[in-house]
């Protein structure tokens, strides 16, 4: 009974109505034929229970599917290039999402990103060994885990990775342009800003120009003109000394040096030759102070000579006020070929003769650097601008004073005067006692001036003083 219920348990396999005709046919024509050789043997017909002992069941099962033909070798090779293509896209596009997840910093971008990167690399090594596996075997069998796709399904993946790949490198361009108009707006700000000072500043000048002389004058003073003179005596004084520390690295004689420019002094101590030093300094500098161009010749204001005196004295001061306003060494970057630019060099050539400059800017010490130029000493240009510009102020600030302030210099043998004098030694000059002879003046240091009513002395050096100890 379990063998019955077995084997009825068991689905009858599904076939075709034909094929059980047939099937059904066949086997009415075996029984057929076991029959007919079963006539001849008695025992079986007088068998009462007619069971045919022995009989086989014969099981007629359908024809397996039919086995897929192998792979083209050269349909693989194609299939297995387009992956290729296809997965280096993919990587490249998850490393460009990388990169960009890291400006501004996007952590879940970040693993994200690197996750998918490894994930292409990793599927990089199975096609490698694919190929390796393809290359011993040129005809893989149906069954064989290669890790391809079609070639159709490659492209599609090729063209969705240069989809992704685009669509970064867009946000990353959109990004950059959002990024540059905010840039755009706060400088739209800032010059707007600049525009309204502008504004402002020259409203305040048009209204300084339309003042009239009164304001003018309450504007100008005695205490302005020395204040200005003051700064350019410290320019002068701090150009000097390093002048004078240039000339001790190039090992020059300075009581020589002192000599050539006032020849013939007595000084009372033996460092007192800067003074003479000091002297030439300021003399060349102030040299044609006393005119409006200032040395720069006929053609440099010649447009206003012609003008009124008071329209002259309004340019002046404005160009006082507006130098005042800048930075020296950024005016001459900026405008090389401007007043102030020329007056610089027309007076460094007039200060420093060329056989001067190469004995101090030469290779007058090996370990040194060899200068080319006088700009090439930074300190030595910066301050000498500096005094430059000082003395270029202190000179459109005279001639904005009416009438013009008036320059003067004391020659020298002349007798030492406390009202138009002033000794650069102080020490027992002024007291004048335990003197034995009359103080005479040696050469002016720096000169004085003459401001309406009111003299600023100028400062001298004086020879022939001796002082009792």
């Amino acid at each position: 009974m379990a063998m019955l219920e077995t084997e009825a348990s068991l689905k009858p396999p599904q076939i075709s109505g034909m094929f059980q005709k047939l099937a059904l046919a066949f086997r009415t024509k075996t029984i057929e034929f076991f029959a007919e050789e079963a006539d001849d043997d008695a025992s079986l017909l007088d068998s009462s229970d007619e069971i045919i002992t022995g009989q086989r069941v014969v099981v007629i099962k359908p024809d397996p599917a039919k086995a897929p033909p192998p792979p083209d070798p050269l349909q693989a090779l194609q299939t297995l290039i387009s992956s290729l293509f296809a997965t280096v896209s993919s990587f490249k596009a998850s490393y460009l999402h990388l990169q960009t997840a890291h400006a501004p910093f996007d952590a879940d971008g970040i693993q994200a990103a690197d996750r998918a990167a490894v994930s292409h690399l990793q599927r990089l090594s199975d096609i490698k060994h694919s190929y390796v596996d393809f290359r011993r075997n040129p005809n893989p069998s149906p069954e064989s885990d290669l890790p391809l796709v079609s070639h159709l399904e490659a492209q599609v993946q090729e063209n969705q990775s240069l989809l992704r790949t685009f669509d970064t490198v867009i946000n990353r361009l959109q990004s950059d342009i959002d990024r540059k108009d905010g840039e755009a707006w706060v400088l739209k700000k800032q010059l707007e800003s600049v525009e309204t000072t502008n504004e402002r500043l020259s409203k305040r000048l048009e209204d300084f120009d339309a003042t009239s002389s009164s304001s003018s004058e309450f504007l100008l003073s005695v205490s302005l003109f020395e204040s200005v003179l003051q700064d350019a005596c410290r320019a002068a004084h701090r150009f000097t000394k390093i002048l004078i520390d240039l000339m001790k690295e190039a090992g020059w004689d300075l009581d020589s040096a002192a000599n050539s420019v006032h020849p013939g002094i007595e000084y009372i101590k033996r460092g007192h030759n800067r003074y003479a030093i000091l002297s030439y300094v300021c003399l060349v500098m102030f040299g044609g102070f006393d005119s409006e161009m200032f040395g720069l010749g006929g053609d440099a204001i010649s447009s206003d000579l012609n003008s009124s005196f008071n329209s002259r004295r309004k340019r002046f001061l404005r160009q006082f006020v507006e130098h005042g306003y800048v930075d020296p060494m950024e005016l001459l970057s900026r405008y090389p070929d401007c007043d102030f630019a020329r007056f610089c060099d027309i007076k460094y050539q007039e200060l420093i003769h060329p056989n001067m400059e190469s004995s101090l800017f030469g290779d007058f010490n090996e370990k040194e650097l060899v200068l080319d130029s006088w700009r090439s000493s930074t300190a030595f240009y910066e301050s000498f601008v500096g005094m430059a510009s000082a003395v270029w102020m202190l000179h459109k600030l005279a001639f904005s004073f009416d009438p013009k302030v008036g320059i003067f210099q004391v020659g020298r043998g002349i007798d030492f005067s406390m009202v138009f004098m002033e000794s650069v030694v102080r020490r027992g000059v002024n007291s004048g006692s335990g003197c034995k002879t009359k103080a005479k003046v040696g050469f002016t240091v720096i000169p004085g001036f003459k401001v309406g009513r009111t003299v600023i002395q100028c400062q001298v050096y004086l020879s022939g003083m001796k002082c009792a100890e």
